[in-house]
């Protein structure tokens, strides 16, 4: 039984249980062989107390994420950069006007796409968090261009309350619950399902995401804070940044880690400052697997806080400026947030 019959066989209906699997490693296993799920792991900052603890702590990570994903979810967000009053009028308009088209709760996606901008939610923007958790699942499911999330719930602390801060997210229109963990045993009302384990590091790569072979001969090795020697479109791309002054801080071709465990993976271009990744995609990254390979290193960067931002070799060769436009969009946003952040923490 393959991994897409596997994960088949789980409700996404309910809370489930799915002892002695990590969270992380379930979370690659979805995004490269479930075709309509997105996947968000829930790790509660502490030990929950009571259900209310579970809840807060799911609707903080899905929000987090959808955050990230802007403008995913708001194409016309692309190039507001600036918090200021021109920046945020123009987000406030293509908000709403997404909130009529598709039936968001207006003051809802105001509140995500300002504090998606700016750092800080809305005065006056509440929602009941039944709605709030709905909307919230729903728009990270379409920014991830799947039908529905499913939440990986790391089990900790008491059982019961667990459980039944899962099942009021499930209750309440959320997400799909599986806990998750080696204390995911949970109480005889969750039911559980069994997995072997999907990912066994004796099966990994040793590297995934090398870059592909030359013309003839061996691939070239890619040198280490250069562009690729054997890519034109790589160097095109550094020839363009060369020339923007907010384009400082990058580094290309960094081999990255998440963690002991994990394979260790090539990245084309790195803002480590900014916590953003651009990958460069050939016509090889069609084939169905390299396209699972770069769901999953986009998975992984995605869960330790990272931004990927992909583009095709095409689209550099053919319009780098907008390549360019774009990567300085999405990096000024972010040094503009952090700017604000560092301001509001000296006051």
């Amino acid at each position: 039984m393959n991994a897409a019959q596997l994960l088949a066989g789980v409700p996404v209906d309910r809370v489930v249980a799915l002892p002695g699997i990590p969270a992380d490693d379930l979370a690659l296993l979805i995004a490269g062989s479930h075709p309509d799920l997105a996947v968000v792991v829930s790790r509660p900052a502490g030990t929950p107390t009571a259900p209310r603890d579970v809840v807060r702590s799911a609707v903080s990570e899905l929000e987090r994420v959808a955050v990230e994903l802007l403008p995913a979810w708001l194409p016309d967000a692309a190039a507001v950069n600036r918090p200021d009053v021109l920046g945020l009028a123009a987000i406030r308009l293509a908000a709403a006007d997404l909130a009529r088209r598709d039936r968001y709760p207006v003051p809802f996606l105001i509140d995500l796409a300002i504090l998606a901008l700016t750092g800080r939610h809305t005065t006056g923007s509440t929602l009941p968090l039944h709605a709030r958790i709905a909307a919230l699942a729903r728009i990270v499911a379409e920014a991830f261009g799947r039908r529905q999330v499913v939440l990986l719930l790391e089990s900790a602390g008491d059982r019961e309350v667990v459980a039944a801060g899962a099942q009021w997210l499930v209750g309440n229109g959320g997400p799909a619950v599986w806990i998750v963990g080696p204390e995911a045993d949970e109480p005889d009302r969750i039911p559980v399902h069994r997995l072997t384990h999907p990912l066994p590091a004796s099966s990994r790569p040793a590297v995934v995401g090398e870059p592909g072979p030359a013309v003839t001969g061996e691939p070239l090795p890619a040198v280490v804070g250069k562009p690729h020697p054997a890519s034109s479109v790589e160097r095109a791309l550094e020839a363009a940044l060369a020339a923007e002054s907010w384009a400082t801080g990058r580094m290309w071709n960094q081999t990255y880690q998440s963690h002991a465990l994990t394979t260790p993976i090539r990245l084309d271009l790195l803002w480590p400052g900014e916590r953003c990744v651009v990958e460069i995609d050939g016509p090889e990254h069609c084939h169905p697997r390299r396209f699972e390979e770069d769901r999953q290193r986009d998975v992984r960067l995605q869960l330790d806080g990272y931004a990927v931002l992909r583009f095709t070799n095409a689209r550099v060769s053919h319009d780098v400026g907008a390549v360019v436009h774009q990567i300085g969009a999405y990096l000024k946003g972010r040094r503009s947030v952090a700017a604000e952040g560092n301001s509001h923490g000296r006051r």
